[in-house]
């Protein structure tokens, strides 16, 4: 084997020894922009912000992408998503996708969560499966929940048409009240 030969396979180790701590780090780095905002390991502790924590990386990466391209409403996202590149939101939906969702105790009203149940069973179980689960819609927190499901009727934000379909019906069938209703449902999952 030729000296340089070996020099190379020398330098591609060492190389990949060293890159393997600095990839670590840099994922820990891109998280803990996000952990700021949405809790502890994307366990929400805030009122108005989504748990992100068990998020499919699909969902994760679509949302990124949206708050990215302004086709999301946001407060925060779209000054800040911009500045990430797809491999980045790529690393984040992988990290995020892996952790375990803390869902907080939240203070509902037990008769609104009752009747939140009938609705999700008869307008969202069909894709929100395992009590909402599927989802993370179960312990997300409640006026950012409210305020999502208020911007899906209002189409400032996207979302599939059978989703908008059903939550109309919904909300002609039961107003505000049925938004209500299956937000204190979803905060009282655990």
């Amino acid at each position: 084997m030729s000296t340089q030969l070996v020099k190379y396979i020398l330098f591609s180790i060492i190389s990949l020894i060293f890159s393997i701590p600095v990839m670590a780090i840099d994922t820990l780095m891109l998280v803990n922009t996000c952990v700021n905002c949405h809790g502890p390991n994307g366990s929400s502790l805030g009122p108005a912000t989504p748990s992100i924590a068990g998020m499919s990386k699909f969902a994760f990466t679509q949302a990124m992408q949206k708050a990215k391209n302004n086709e999301r409403p946001t407060t925060i996202m779209g000054r800040i998503a911009p500045a990430y590149t797809d491999a980045e939101i790529e690393i984040m939906a992988d990290f995020f996708s892996k952790q375990k969702l803390v869902i907080y105790p939240q203070q509902f009203d037990a008769e609104k969560a009752k009747k939140g149940v009938r609705l999700h069973k008869y307008y969202c179980a069909r894709c929100h499966r395992n009590n909402s689960r599927s989802g993370i819609l179960a312990g997300q927190r409640m006026p950012y929940l409210k305020i999502s499901l208020l911007e899906f009727l209002n189409k400032t934000r996207s979302a599939p048409t059978k989703m908008m379909k059903k939550l109309q019906l919904m909300f002609d069938k039961y107003g505000e009240d049925g938004i209500d209703e299956l937000v204190h449902y979803y905060a009282s999952q655990k």
